[in-house]
């Protein structure tokens, strides 16, 4: 069944309006899309402002490959005296 969909423009006031006439249900499914949605927007711009061309995928490798390796001195060392 292929359903149509129309545009219309409503103000702040009457949405708020139209949301205070649904059942208790349908106002909180309501409000898990609206915070759904506003988490999405927000790991969006968070990923966004992380985004950077300076950092490749060889750069992090090699801090990982250094820190592992300072990571397994450490162990080694501990051992040794314990």
């Amino acid at each position: 069944m292929e359903t149509e969909g129309f545009k219309i423009s409503l103000s702040y006031n009457q949405i708020r309006e139209l949301v205070r006439q649904l059942p208790k249900e349908e106002k909180l499914q309501l409000s898990k899309e609206l915070a759904k949605e506003t988490i999405d927007i927000r790991l969006s711009r968070l990923l966004k402002s992380f985004k950077t061309d300076e950092l490749t995928q060889d750069t992090i490798d090699k801090e990982v490959e250094r820190i592992r390796k300072e990571i397994h001195e450490g162990k080694r060392y501990s051992q040794d005296y314990h």
